[in-house]
């Protein structure tokens, strides 16, 4: 029952370590988002206020996403893991997913 308990020991470690690491540590970063926007969705829609146009007049600006009511990380998740017709595939993780989310809410 002891060497159980040794073996359990540096997870019980680790997750007490996770549950009181600051917030700011798990929350979405807006500015790795707009590198990903940059990188992946420009050629399609306007990413930010210094892009005057964007090749794709059917993409819409992400500062007209931002101001859609029901815009969240969570329906942002939807669109890109199950892309309409126009929209290539990504394979971007829940973080960055997150991180894209955080980025284009500052453009409300």
């Amino acid at each position: 029952m002891l060497e159980s308990a040794r073996k359990l020991l540096p997870i019980c470690l680790l997750l007490a370590a996770s549950l009181l690491m600051p917030q700011r540590a798990l929350a979405a970063d807006s500015g790795r988002g707009r590198a990903i926007a940059e990188r992946w969705c420009s050629e399609c829609h306007v990413v930010g206020p210094e892009q005057k146009s964007a090749p794709n007049d059917q993409a819409p600006p992400f500062a007209s996403i931002a101001r859609r009511p029901d815009f969240d990380e969570a329906r942002l998740a939807l669109l890109v893991l199950s892309p309409h017709p126009n929209m290539p595939k990504l394979v971007l993780s829940r973080l960055e997913v997150a991180d894209l989310a955080a980025y284009i809410l500052t453009l409300k």
